[in-house]
């Protein structure tokens, strides 16, 4: 079929895409994304398939990979997720396979040919699992862990009273004894006190929109700075301009996926971040001889058992089975009696509205017509919006199940009682939204955002720092511009450190560590050495808190150090940590604690934060085993800023490895004009020997913002194109 498109690279190697119709306009994107980012979409899909051993490589950790995602299942009814869409919309995902399966055509990726791989064409199934992926990996599997980890504290003997510190309100229908009797079969924390499980590399974002009564255009602005992972190339974002009937959108999409995630378009401009709204659950389910009981007519009921062969090059062939209910998947093995865990993710059997409002997004014209395309996303996310007309809002997106009265989702609860079981879902009319706020501007950093919806879908939020200290900016703000977005997007000041700072100030010791701290602006920017000095304190308290007197050090050090609870959730632990009063704290008072922990920590000679926040940027495939001169990863760099300031800035263990938690991708609009500003941490091509593989990432660095405009009267740099 011949396709009426052109494709050409503007200056910044970004590719443009145009089109006389949305379908040829999808077809080219999805030759841009199988020529910039195969390797990558491929990757991807043989890791989300559970083909890893068989494809990649046959180790004990690839095998437990597998394993991972053949439990997750996320090819499963695909075909029949995509025959429910809107036929219009079918058609637009089938041109963006086609589009392609002509890239791979050209050229299949060098690395796939040393691998001895033939890849399989693209198809609407592989899109609809990526779908799936983008919003489960390190998202709501960070929710899923925090259920485990509290089954993993009463297990460990932690008390009712630091339970309910830790997690206040959301502890209902909670029964110790019962817990006890679990059986996990991954352990958080095993019995030799040190994790077992690769913990995932977390995920977070800001984003915030203004009114045009508090901008220098009189037009609304939206910003997006997506926290991923930034130490692996190539960048997981691909920025691309889309041209069709005169329309055109501006952003961020991700490969294997059409449409643009977050951008704009002539009409309305949004910006996308994680909620943390808990759409997976728990149940204990009491087994026997492969069934689970049910109190309703005293039944035991047999689970389905799904079997999974996986292949592993040179190596036998292994075999998993997978138990499944009503409730998900079960955690251990029906046959050995005893009471297991059985999960279910609310979205993990859907995914075709996602697809569908991405696309959908292509005609919205209206804030209102967006929040309600939008919020049927049924994976969780806050989306600020923007239209040209002055109006802005807010919608949280997901399918969110509907539990019984006072229970929160935190709590496994007995499968075998009827009333525990979920009773539908909420719509995205119930969930947190809001329209022209009078404050003038909203902002999200995957905080507490229950109080704007008549539902409560968050339960474990993350702390409030960065998006008070984005309020802050912007309600004293005023006649703001891209340029002041520019500046917020670069900020390191920590309001966390600023609420420790009033405490400790008074309480440290005399020396001149003690009295760099003290004047410390508490800023995380690269040559401060306060920043370096506060961590030292903040690392020492947790371990004195909840080390001494709760999980144990061991722990704690492989808590912080080594898994993302902390990265995500350290706000339930600040909570205590900056109480006047608490179990925690032993027999000794806040005052106290802070007194003796400062002093010992502040032992150490200070270093700048630069010092401390290097980390590479390695290639997904090949991850860093490849000597530096050949150039796949690129580094040192540093990371500036912290856990809580806008900027983040982290770098923890993970799998064995450093991580990071950083900005991705920055993009701001005003809608003023037909243009995006953005950097991206990395470039358009996942090709090593391209010249856009990095093409980005000095800009990024440094805070240099590129202008991406559908303007056709650019510079046009060819696109190898076969039809």
């Amino acid at each position: 079929m011949e396709r009426n498109v052109e494709i050409w690279r503007d200056r910044y190697g970004i590719p443009h895409v145009e089109a006389d119709n949305e379908s040829d306009m999808y077809w080219g994107q999805g030759y841009v994304h199988g020529t910039d980012r195969g390797m990558q979409m491929l990757l991807m899909r043989i890791l989300g398939q559970g083909r890893g051993s068989e494809l990649l490589d046959s180790s004990e950790d690839m095998l437990k990979i597998d394993v991972f995602f053949r439990r997750m299942n996320w090819f499963w009814n695909t075909e029949e997720q995509i025959n429910s869409l809107d036929p219009q919309i079918r058609r637009y995902l089938e041109s963006y396979c086609e589009g392609t399966n002509a890239a791979f055509s050209r050229k299949v990726p060098w690395e796939f040919k040393l691998l001895k791989y033939q890849p399989e064409e693209w198809n609407p199934g592989d899109t609809a699992m990526m779908s799936r992926m983008i919003g489960y990996l390190t998202l709501v599997q960070s929710q899923a862990e925090i259920e485990r980890l509290l089954v993993e504290f009463v297990q460990a003997g932690v008390s009712r009273e630091k339970l309910d510190e830790l997690f206040p309100g959301i502890l209902g229908g909670l029964d110790i004894e019962l817990l006890q009797k679990v059986r996990l079969q991954e352990r958080i924390v095993p019995a030799d006190v040190l994790w077992h499980i690769a913990v995932p590399r977390m995920m977070a974002s800001n984003n915030w929109v203004i009114s045009g009564s508090k901008t220098a255009s009189g037009r609304p602005i939206v910003a997006n700075d997506p926290h991923l992972e930034v130490d692996r190339l190539p960048a997981v974002w691909s920025e691309i301009v889309l041209k069709a009937n005169d329309r055109y959108a501006v952003g961020g999409s991700m490969p294997g996926v059409p449409g643009v995630l977050t951008g704009r378009t002539a009409d309305i401009a949004w910006g996308v971040t994680y909620s943390f709204l808990d759409a997976i659950d728990s149940w204990i389910e009491r087994c026997k001889e492969g069934k689970f009981y049910r109190e309703e007519g005293d039944r035991w009921n047999a689970f389905h058992e799904r079997k999974e062969v996986i292949k592993r090059k040179k190596k036998p062939t292994e075999e998993a089975t997978f138990f499944e209910n009503d409730h998900g998947v079960l955690d251990g093995d029906p046959y050995q009696e005893g009471y297991y865990l059985a999960t279910r993710w609310a979205a993990g059997e859907s995914g075709a509205e996602a697809l569908a409002s991405i696309l959908g997004m292509w005609n919205v014209k209206s804030v209102d017509e967006g929040m309600n395309t939008l919020g049927k996303v049924e994976t969780g996310w806050n989306f600020v919006l923007a239209s040209t007309d002055g109006d802005i809002g807010y919608q949280m997106s997901g399918r969110v199940p509907r539990r019984r009265a006072e229970i929160s989702g935190l709590v496994p609860l007995p499968g075998w009682k009827k009333e525990n079981d979920w009773q539908g879902f909420l719509s995205h009319e119930e969930l947190p939204r809001i329209k022209n706020p009078e404050e003038g501007y909203f902002a999200t950093a995957n905080n507490d955002l229950n109080s704007y919806g008549t539902a409560n879908p968050i339960n474990m939020p993350m702390a409030a720092y960065r998006v008070d200290r984005i309020s802050d900016i912007l309600r004293k703000g005023k006649d703001l511009t891209v340029t002041d977005v520019f500046e917020m997007h670069f900020d390191v000041y920590s309001i966390q450190a600023e609420y420790f700072m009033k405490i400790l100030r008074p309480l440290l010791p005399d020396t001149p560590q003690g009295k760099i701290l003290r004047e410390w602006d508490l800023e995380y920017s690269a040559e401060s050495k306060g920043a370096f000095l506060f961590e030292r304190f903040y690392r020492e308290l947790f371990l004195e808190v909840f080390g001494k007197n709760g999980f144990g050090e061991a722990v704690v050090d492989f808590l912080r150090d080594d898994t993302g609870i902390f990265v995500d959730f350290f706000g339930n632990f600040d909570r205590i940590l900056l109480s006047e009063k608490s179990a925690w704290f032993g027999e000794k008072g806040r005052e106290e604690v802070f007194r003796e922990v400062s002093t010992r920590a502040l032992t150490v000679k200070p270093k700048k934060w630069k010092d401390v926040q290097k980390f590479m940027m390695t290639n997904i495939l090949f991850g860093g085993k490849l000597p530096s001169f050949f150039g796949f990863d690129r580094g040192p760099i540093v990371g500036i800023g912290g856990r809580s300031t806008i900027h983040q800035g982290q770098i923890y263990r993970s799998v064995g490895r450093d991580t990071t938690f950083m900005p991705s991708f920055r993009i701001v609009t005003d809608l003023e004009k037909n243009e995006c500003f953005t950097t991206l941490a990395g470039g358009p091509s996942d090709r090593r020997f391209s010249k856009w593989y990095c093409s980005d990432l000095d800009n990024w660095i440094s805070g240099r913002y590129k202008k991406i405009s559908p303007d056709s009267d650019q510079e046009k740099i060819p696109f190898k194109l076969r039809r």
